[in-house]
Order: C-alpha cells, then structure tokens, then sequence
C-alpha cells in the first residue's frame, strides 16, 4: 500500500508515459492491419474486385504487424532505461 501521495502520482505519471509512448505508431499498425484483413477478404466476396488486392492486402497487414513489433521492442527498450525503482533500504 503507498502512504505517501507523492509517491503515487510518480507511479501514475510513469504508467502514463509508458502507456503513452508510440501511440500513433500503434493505432497505424492497427488500421494497416484491419485494412489488410479487408482487402485479403474483398476479392473473395466480391467478384468484381481485382484478386491482385489479396497480396496488397497481406503487405499492408504484415507492415502493421511490424509497426507492433517495433513499438513493443521500443517501449521495453525505453522501460529497461527508466525503470521505477521504489525500493529504499
């Protein structure tokens, strides 16, 4: 239990900017993926898209899954640099 209210808003500063980091690069890799889901799918539903949509759609997927790779190994670089030692002998 944390007594001390300064102590508190440091932990709840430091999730913040943890939760923080990267986030535009997280919801790009989101909406690639969710994009390249639907163009994978398109083709199969609808005749009269073009079929070459399918590989369009498994690049675009797999550069969204890239960006959440990257933004992960980012956000754990940036927490082994700052971590929050609390500790005190």
């Amino acid at each position: 239990m944390i007594d001390d209210p300064n102590e508190l808003n440091r932990r709840i500063a430091y999730i913040d900017k943890l939760r923080g980091l990267h986030r535009a690069e997280r919801i790009a890799g989101f909406l690639l993926i969710l994009l390249g889901v639907l163009l994978t799918l398109g083709p199969n539903f609808y005749a009269a898209w073009p079929h070459w949509l399918i590989t369009v759609g498994w690049v675009l997927a797999g550069i969204g899954w890239a960006l959440f790779i990257y933004v992960i190994w980012r956000r754990a670089s940036w927490r082994r640099a700052n971590p929050f030692d609390t500790w005190k002998p």
